[in-house]
């Protein structure tokens, strides 16, 4: 295994215990903390940084930096629509979940952004149809950016499924 292929799997589980530890402050307070949320996205920025200046692969950093762009700015559209609907955590989280997925690929991006969506919609579906639910509860959504991204890593780098 190489130093990069060692670094990016280190980087990989840091994410995952992040995304984790995040998934659990979302669902229990509706909340994605600033003081966790902006300094990974200020971490993965630098990494990806370094990672070109050392690897030379200068597309690679220029892809992340956009996805973290596009994918925050549709959020923040979003945000900006609707006061109910995403927060400004959301936003934030976009943010990072753009560059990560950016980074492996325009793919892995697009299609770890309408996991998110699909996995959301999923589960806001059962709640009404359990009846625990309705149009007006409010649904934690960070974690199914989360595991839409965490899903779309792994069906895009790990199986090479898609």
């Amino acid at each position: 295994m190489s130093f990069h292929s060692a670094s990016v799997a280190i980087v990989h589980l840091a994410l995952l215990g992040i995304g984790v530890w995040l998934i659990v402050i979302d669902a229990r307070t509706h909340r994605l903390p600033n003081r966790i949320v902006l300094p990974t996205l200020g971490a993965l920025v630098l990494l990806v940084l370094i990672e070109a200046i050392a690897t030379g692969a200068a597309d690679r950093m220029l892809r992340s930096l956009l996805g973290a762009l596009a994918l925050g700015a549709f959020y923040a559209v979003m945000h900006l629509a609707s006061k109910q609907g995403m927060g400004g955590g959301d936003v934030k989280l976009a943010a990072v979940i753009g560059l990560v997925l950016a980074w492996h690929g325009w793919q892995t991006l697009v299609l770890g952004a309408a996991a998110a969506f699909l996995l959301g919609a999923l589960y806001a579906l059962v709640l009404m149809l359990l009846r625990r639910a309705d149009r007006s509860t409010r649904i934690a959504f960070g974690p199914w950016m989360i595991i839409g991204a965490a899903l779309a890593i792994a069906l895009t780098r790990y199986t090479g499924l898609w």
